[in-house]
Protein backbone atom coordinates (compact mmCIF):
# COMPACT_ATOMS: atom_id res chain seq x y z
CA UNK A 1 0.00 0.00 0.00
CA UNK A 2 1.25 3.46 -0.90
CA UNK A 3 1.09 5.84 2.07
CA UNK A 4 1.10 9.21 0.27
CA UNK A 5 -2.02 10.00 -1.77
CA UNK A 6 -0.78 13.25 -3.33
CA UNK A 7 2.75 14.64 -3.37
CA UNK A 8 2.31 18.34 -4.22
CA UNK A 9 5.50 19.98 -5.48
CA UNK A 10 5.69 23.70 -6.22
CA UNK A 11 4.78 27.16 -5.11
CA UNK A 12 3.55 28.05 -1.66
CA UNK A 13 2.70 31.74 -1.52
CA UNK A 14 1.04 34.38 0.59
CA UNK A 15 -1.88 35.68 -1.47
CA UNK A 16 -3.15 39.19 -0.90
CA UNK A 17 -6.61 39.12 -2.47
CA UNK A 18 -8.32 42.42 -3.15
CA UNK A 19 -11.13 43.34 -0.77
CA UNK A 20 -13.10 45.28 -3.40
CA UNK A 21 -14.91 42.86 -5.73
CA UNK A 22 -15.01 43.20 -9.50
CA UNK A 23 -12.10 45.64 -9.91
CA UNK A 24 -8.56 45.19 -11.16
CA UNK A 25 -5.48 45.88 -9.05
CA UNK A 26 -5.18 49.54 -10.05
CA UNK A 27 -8.54 50.22 -8.34
CA UNK A 28 -8.11 47.88 -5.38
CA UNK A 29 -7.75 49.85 -2.14
CA UNK A 30 -6.95 47.10 0.36
CA UNK A 31 -6.22 43.39 0.55
CA UNK A 32 -6.84 40.45 2.82
CA UNK A 33 -4.13 37.85 3.43
CA UNK A 34 -4.64 34.21 2.46
CA UNK A 35 -2.50 31.13 1.98
CA UNK A 36 -2.00 30.59 -1.74
CA UNK A 37 -0.21 28.75 -4.50
CA UNK A 38 -1.95 26.25 -6.74
CA UNK A 39 -0.24 23.05 -5.47
CA UNK A 40 -0.66 24.34 -1.91
CA UNK A 41 -4.40 24.69 -2.46
CA UNK A 42 -4.53 21.16 -3.86
CA UNK A 43 -2.60 19.81 -0.85
CA UNK A 44 -4.91 21.55 1.63
CA UNK A 45 -8.11 20.66 -0.19
CA UNK A 46 -7.01 17.03 -0.52
CA UNK A 47 -6.22 16.82 3.19
CA UNK A 48 -9.65 18.25 4.04
CA UNK A 49 -11.12 15.52 1.83
CA UNK A 50 -9.40 12.88 3.95
CA UNK A 51 -6.40 12.16 1.74
CA UNK A 52 -2.77 12.07 2.89
CA UNK A 53 -1.00 15.01 1.27
CA UNK A 54 2.67 15.99 1.39
CA UNK A 55 3.79 19.49 0.39
CA UNK A 56 7.26 20.04 -1.10
CA UNK A 57 8.05 23.76 -1.29
CA UNK A 58 10.38 26.51 -0.09
CA UNK A 59 9.64 29.58 2.03
CA UNK A 60 11.61 32.29 3.77
CA UNK A 61 12.58 32.11 7.43
CA UNK A 62 10.19 34.97 8.22
CA UNK A 63 6.72 35.82 9.49
CA UNK A 64 5.01 34.81 6.27
CA UNK A 65 6.86 31.48 6.35
CA UNK A 66 5.65 30.92 9.92
CA UNK A 67 2.11 31.76 8.84
CA UNK A 68 2.33 29.16 6.03
CA UNK A 69 3.54 26.42 8.40
CA UNK A 70 0.80 27.25 10.91
CA UNK A 71 -1.94 27.10 8.28
CA UNK A 72 -0.76 23.88 6.65
CA UNK A 73 -0.12 22.12 9.96
CA UNK A 74 -3.55 23.14 11.27
CA UNK A 75 -5.21 21.30 8.38
CA UNK A 76 -2.91 18.28 8.62
CA UNK A 77 -0.76 18.65 5.50
CA UNK A 78 2.66 17.02 5.93
CA UNK A 79 5.12 19.96 6.02
CA UNK A 80 8.31 17.99 6.73
CA UNK A 81 9.65 18.69 3.23
CA UNK A 82 9.11 22.45 3.16
CA UNK A 83 12.49 24.16 3.31
CA UNK A 84 13.13 27.54 4.97
CA UNK A 85 15.75 29.93 3.58
CA UNK A 86 17.46 32.63 5.63
CA UNK A 87 18.52 34.69 2.61
CA UNK A 88 15.23 34.78 0.63
CA UNK A 89 11.85 36.08 1.78
CA UNK A 90 8.64 34.11 1.32
CA UNK A 91 7.07 34.74 -2.09
CA UNK A 92 4.04 37.03 -2.16
CA UNK A 93 1.38 37.62 -4.82
CA UNK A 94 -1.26 40.35 -5.11
CA UNK A 95 -4.51 39.21 -6.72
CA UNK A 96 -7.61 41.09 -7.85
CA UNK A 97 -10.96 39.82 -6.59
CA UNK A 98 -13.12 38.88 -9.53
CA UNK A 99 -15.67 36.40 -10.84
CA UNK A 100 -13.39 35.69 -13.84
CA UNK A 101 -9.67 35.04 -14.23
CA UNK A 102 -7.99 37.35 -11.70
CA UNK A 103 -5.18 39.78 -12.42
CA UNK A 104 -2.05 39.15 -10.35
CA UNK A 105 1.34 40.70 -9.59
CA UNK A 106 3.93 38.22 -8.25
CA UNK A 107 6.88 39.01 -6.00
CA UNK A 108 8.80 35.74 -6.29
CA UNK A 109 11.66 34.95 -3.99
CA UNK A 110 11.92 31.69 -2.03
CA UNK A 111 9.27 29.62 -3.86
CA UNK A 112 11.47 28.58 -6.81
CA UNK A 113 14.36 27.27 -4.68
CA UNK A 114 13.18 23.66 -4.57
CA UNK A 115 16.14 21.27 -4.49
CA UNK A 116 16.69 17.57 -5.13
CA UNK A 117 17.22 16.70 -1.48
CA UNK A 118 13.62 17.67 -0.67
CA UNK A 119 12.21 14.75 -2.68
CA UNK A 120 13.60 11.30 -1.90
CA UNK A 121 13.20 8.07 -3.86
CA UNK A 122 11.41 6.62 -0.84
CA UNK A 123 8.78 9.38 -1.01
CA UNK A 124 8.22 8.77 -4.73
CA UNK A 125 7.83 5.05 -4.13
CA UNK A 126 5.12 5.81 -1.54
CA UNK A 127 3.20 8.39 -3.61
CA UNK A 128 0.10 7.67 -5.71
CA UNK A 129 0.11 11.06 -7.48
CA UNK A 130 2.95 13.54 -8.14
CA UNK A 131 1.34 16.94 -8.81
CA UNK A 132 2.90 20.22 -9.91
CA UNK A 133 2.15 23.36 -11.93
CA UNK A 134 3.40 25.48 -14.81
CA UNK A 135 4.03 28.24 -12.25
CA UNK A 136 6.44 26.00 -10.34
CA UNK A 137 8.22 24.95 -13.55
CA UNK A 138 8.78 28.52 -14.74
CA UNK A 139 11.95 29.27 -12.76
CA UNK A 140 15.21 27.58 -11.86
CA UNK A 141 16.32 25.69 -9.85
CA UNK A 142 12.80 24.31 -9.21
CA UNK A 143 12.33 23.61 -12.92
CA UNK A 144 15.24 21.16 -13.15
CA UNK A 145 14.40 19.56 -9.80
CA UNK A 146 10.75 18.96 -10.71
CA UNK A 147 11.50 17.55 -14.18
CA UNK A 148 14.11 15.16 -12.76
CA UNK A 149 11.82 14.03 -9.96
CA UNK A 150 8.86 13.71 -12.33
CA UNK A 151 10.84 11.17 -14.35
CA UNK A 152 11.83 9.32 -11.18
CA UNK A 153 8.18 9.35 -10.03
CA UNK A 154 7.04 7.97 -13.38
CA UNK A 155 9.64 5.20 -13.20
CA UNK A 156 8.49 4.40 -9.65
CA UNK A 157 4.93 3.81 -10.88
CA UNK A 158 3.50 7.09 -9.59
CA UNK A 159 0.78 8.83 -11.65
CA UNK A 160 1.78 12.37 -12.63
CA UNK A 161 -0.46 15.43 -12.69
CA UNK A 162 -0.01 19.05 -13.77
CA UNK A 163 -2.01 22.24 -13.82
CA UNK A 164 -0.79 24.04 -16.95
CA UNK A 165 -1.50 27.47 -15.40
CA UNK A 166 0.67 29.32 -17.89
CA UNK A 167 1.24 33.06 -17.46
CA UNK A 168 3.60 34.89 -19.80
CA UNK A 169 4.99 37.18 -17.09
CA UNK A 170 6.43 34.16 -15.22
CA UNK A 171 8.51 32.77 -18.10
CA UNK A 172 11.62 34.00 -19.88
CA UNK A 173 10.04 33.05 -23.22
CA UNK A 174 7.11 31.19 -24.76
CA UNK A 175 9.60 28.80 -26.41
CA UNK A 176 11.01 27.77 -23.03
CA UNK A 177 7.50 27.19 -21.68
CA UNK A 178 6.62 24.89 -24.58
CA UNK A 179 9.89 22.97 -24.18
CA UNK A 180 9.34 22.41 -20.45
CA UNK A 181 5.65 21.51 -20.81
CA UNK A 182 6.51 18.97 -23.52
CA UNK A 183 9.24 17.49 -21.30
CA UNK A 184 6.72 16.94 -18.50
CA UNK A 185 4.11 15.53 -20.89
CA UNK A 186 6.45 12.67 -21.82
CA UNK A 187 5.45 11.03 -18.54
CA UNK A 188 1.72 10.91 -19.44
CA UNK A 189 0.40 13.15 -16.66
CA UNK A 190 -3.23 13.93 -15.95
CA UNK A 191 -3.52 17.42 -17.46
CA UNK A 192 -5.67 20.26 -16.15
CA UNK A 193 -5.91 23.35 -18.36
CA UNK A 194 -8.33 26.25 -18.75
CA UNK A 195 -9.42 28.16 -21.83
CA UNK A 196 -7.62 31.24 -20.49
CA UNK A 197 -4.40 29.26 -19.91
CA UNK A 198 -4.46 27.97 -23.47
CA UNK A 199 -5.17 31.37 -25.03
CA UNK A 200 -2.13 32.75 -23.17
CA UNK A 201 0.08 29.76 -24.04
CA UNK A 202 -0.73 29.62 -27.75
CA UNK A 203 -1.27 33.42 -27.98
CA UNK A 204 -4.51 32.83 -29.88
CA UNK A 205 -7.85 31.13 -29.42
CA UNK A 206 -7.71 27.55 -30.72
CA UNK A 207 -10.53 25.05 -31.31
CA UNK A 208 -10.76 22.67 -28.36
CA UNK A 209 -10.00 19.72 -30.63
CA UNK A 210 -6.63 21.25 -31.55
CA UNK A 211 -5.76 21.87 -27.89
CA UNK A 212 -6.56 18.26 -27.04
CA UNK A 213 -4.59 17.00 -30.03
CA UNK A 214 -1.53 19.02 -29.03
CA UNK A 215 -1.36 17.27 -25.66
CA UNK A 216 -2.29 13.84 -26.99
CA UNK A 217 0.55 14.20 -29.51
CA UNK A 218 2.97 14.72 -26.60
CA UNK A 219 1.96 11.35 -25.13
CA UNK A 220 -0.84 12.44 -22.77
CA UNK A 221 -3.92 10.21 -22.40
CA UNK A 222 -6.22 12.41 -20.27
CA UNK A 223 -6.68 16.17 -20.84
CA UNK A 224 -9.20 18.13 -18.79
CA UNK A 225 -10.19 21.55 -20.17
CA UNK A 226 -12.14 23.81 -17.82
CA UNK A 227 -14.45 26.35 -19.44
CA UNK A 228 -15.52 28.51 -16.49
CA UNK A 229 -19.30 29.00 -16.40
CA UNK A 230 -19.61 26.78 -19.49
CA UNK A 231 -18.42 23.70 -17.63
CA UNK A 232 -15.73 21.24 -18.64
CA UNK A 233 -14.53 19.00 -21.47
CA UNK A 234 -12.35 15.95 -20.88
CA UNK A 235 -10.59 14.19 -23.75
CA UNK A 236 -9.34 10.61 -23.42
CA UNK A 237 -6.90 9.61 -26.13
CA UNK A 238 -8.47 7.02 -28.42
CA UNK A 239 -11.72 6.96 -26.41
CA UNK A 240 -13.48 10.29 -26.88
CA UNK A 241 -14.68 13.46 -25.17
CA UNK A 242 -16.87 13.90 -22.12
CA UNK A 243 -18.69 17.24 -21.68
CA UNK A 244 -20.40 18.46 -18.52
CA UNK A 245 -22.06 21.77 -17.62
CA UNK A 246 -20.93 23.85 -14.65
CA UNK A 247 -23.07 23.86 -11.53
CA UNK A 248 -24.94 27.15 -11.34
CA UNK A 249 -23.88 29.41 -8.46
CA UNK A 250 -26.28 32.19 -7.45
CA UNK A 251 -23.61 34.58 -6.23
CA UNK A 252 -19.91 34.20 -6.98
CA UNK A 253 -17.89 35.45 -4.02
CA UNK A 254 -14.36 34.78 -5.35
CA UNK A 255 -13.06 32.83 -8.37
CA UNK A 256 -9.45 32.62 -7.09
CA UNK A 257 -8.63 28.96 -6.45
CA UNK A 258 -11.74 27.57 -8.16
CA UNK A 259 -9.57 25.67 -10.63
CA UNK A 260 -7.53 24.23 -7.76
CA UNK A 261 -10.73 23.15 -5.99
CA UNK A 262 -11.91 21.53 -9.23
CA UNK A 263 -8.66 19.61 -9.67
CA UNK A 264 -8.55 18.59 -5.99
CA UNK A 265 -11.97 17.02 -6.43
CA UNK A 266 -10.92 15.33 -9.65
CA UNK A 267 -7.74 13.83 -8.14
CA UNK A 268 -9.64 12.78 -5.01
CA UNK A 269 -12.15 10.80 -7.09
CA UNK A 270 -9.37 9.49 -9.37
CA UNK A 271 -7.45 8.10 -6.38
CA UNK A 272 -10.68 6.42 -5.25
CA UNK A 273 -10.72 4.71 -8.68
CA UNK A 274 -13.91 6.33 -9.92
CA UNK A 275 -14.93 6.52 -13.58
CA UNK A 276 -13.94 9.73 -15.43
CA UNK A 277 -17.55 10.97 -15.43
CA UNK A 278 -17.70 10.67 -11.65
CA UNK A 279 -14.31 12.36 -11.26
CA UNK A 280 -15.71 15.33 -13.19
CA UNK A 281 -18.92 15.41 -11.12
CA UNK A 282 -16.94 15.62 -7.88
CA UNK A 283 -14.63 18.25 -9.40
CA UNK A 284 -17.52 20.45 -10.52
CA UNK A 285 -19.20 20.26 -7.11
CA UNK A 286 -16.02 21.28 -5.34
CA UNK A 287 -15.43 24.18 -7.77
CA UNK A 288 -18.98 25.45 -7.18
CA UNK A 289 -18.40 25.33 -3.43
CA UNK A 290 -15.16 27.33 -3.80
CA UNK A 291 -16.89 30.04 -5.88
CA UNK A 292 -19.15 30.69 -2.89
CA UNK A 293 -16.25 31.25 -0.48
CA UNK A 294 -13.51 33.92 -0.44
CA UNK A 295 -9.94 32.68 0.00
CA UNK A 296 -10.38 28.95 0.42
CA UNK A 297 -12.82 26.10 0.83
CA UNK A 298 -14.66 25.87 4.15
CA UNK A 299 -13.29 23.41 6.71
CA UNK A 300 -16.47 21.34 7.02
CA UNK A 301 -16.48 19.75 3.56
CA UNK A 302 -17.68 16.21 4.13
CA UNK A 303 -17.25 15.30 0.50
CA UNK A 304 -17.06 11.55 1.04
CA UNK A 305 -20.72 11.25 2.00
CA UNK A 306 -21.97 14.05 -0.23
CA UNK A 307 -20.31 13.27 -3.54
CA UNK A 308 -19.48 9.62 -4.04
Amino acid sequence: MKDIDILCVGEVLVDFIGHQPGVQINNTRDYHRYLGGSPTNVAMNSTRLGLKSVMVATVGNDGFGEYIFERLNAVGVNTNYIKQLDDKPTSVIFVSRTDGTPEFIPFREADCFISNDQITDAMLAEAKIFHTTCFALSKQPAQTTILQKAEAAFNAGCKLSIDVNYAKKLWSSQEEAFKVIKSYCKFNPLIKISEDDMERLFEKSLPHSEIFQFFHNQGVDVVCLTLGSKGVKLSQKGIGIIEMPAIKVEKIMDATGAGDAFWSGFLFAYIKENAMEDCLKVALKLAALKLQNVGRLPDNINILSELL
